[in-house]
């Protein structure tokens, strides 16, 4: 796989982080996750410390904080809709600036923002220091449905083929003088959009095709040892073992 398909997310390095297998890191991640959801939205002082570890992971990483900010931008949905919580919530209101707001909205706000953040910020971290290909191949080796990851291996090969053609179906219209002003225009869209799927579903029939006459019986090898050792392992459940930490050392503290 070329180095096109992953320039936007994968920053290649050398790192320690870097060299784990993917499925050491998959599941270190997974696990963070589920501490971060597990802890309760008033323990501020707890996710202040997951920042702190994720921001210790960057930093054996090499990763910038630029780099992870400019990729943030898919969390906004979550921040847009965590801003209108609120302002539509319901039961006792207290006013910011002349503005009633709704106590329960603000703690669901609150909530929503820093678990989807701190989650944000690891699957940034874990998209730089792996390469997309080796993330799928280490979801095989933690037992997911080959199928499913076969699927997101082929979607992730192809994604760059699709765009292209769309790109070149764009310029083939505007040569010809279409410029898309209003909805009178939409069903010249809709039949490009017609035309890809046609194109695309050919176009995986003759790799699918292609594949059987290679041999193909329903899995692809892997050749390269994804293999890990009880140290990769144990540097990897770090991360989630010190946020695990923190969890129930605030629990303790607090019981």
């Amino acid at each position: 796989m070329g180095a096109g398909h992953h320039h936007q997310l994968y920053r290649a390095g050398d790192t320690l982080i870097h060299r784990l297998p993917p499925q050491c890191k998959l599941a270190a991640v997974a696990g963070f996750a589920l501490v971060v959801v597990a802890t309760p939205r008033e323990w501020f002082w707890a996710f202040g410390l997951y920042v702190l570890l994720l921001a210790a992971v960057a930093v054996a990483a090499r990763v910038p904080a630029g780099f992870v900010l400019r990729r943030m931008v898919v969390e906004i949905p979550f921040v847009v809709f965590a801003v209108a919580i609120p302002f539509i919530g319901l039961g006792e209101r207290v006013s910011f600036m002349g503005l009633p707001l709704s106590v329960a909205g603000l703690w669901a706000a609150w909530n929503i923002l820093a678990k989807a953040t701190l989650g944000v910020i690891a699957s940034v971290l874990l998209a730089a220091t792996t390469e997309p290909r080796l993330m799928l191949l280490g979801a095989q080796r933690l037992k997911l449905p080959p199928l499913l990851v076969q699927i997101a291996m082929f979607m992730l090969r192809y994604m760059d083929v699709i765009l292209d053609e769309m790109r070149r179906m764009r310029v083939a219209r505007e040569s010809r003088g279409f410029v898309a002003r209003d909805v009178r225009h939409i069903p010249v869209i809709a039949r490009s959009a017609g035309a890809l799927f046609i194109r695309s579903y050919e176009r995986g029939e003759r790799v699918h095709l292609a594949m059987l006459s290679r041999g193909y019986t329903g899995s692809l090898p892997i050749i390269q040892d994804l293999s890990a050792s009880s140290r990769q392992w144990l540097i990897a459940g770090m991360l989630p073992g010190a946020a695990l930490v923190t969890l129930l050392g605030t629990w303790g503290l607090l019981a």
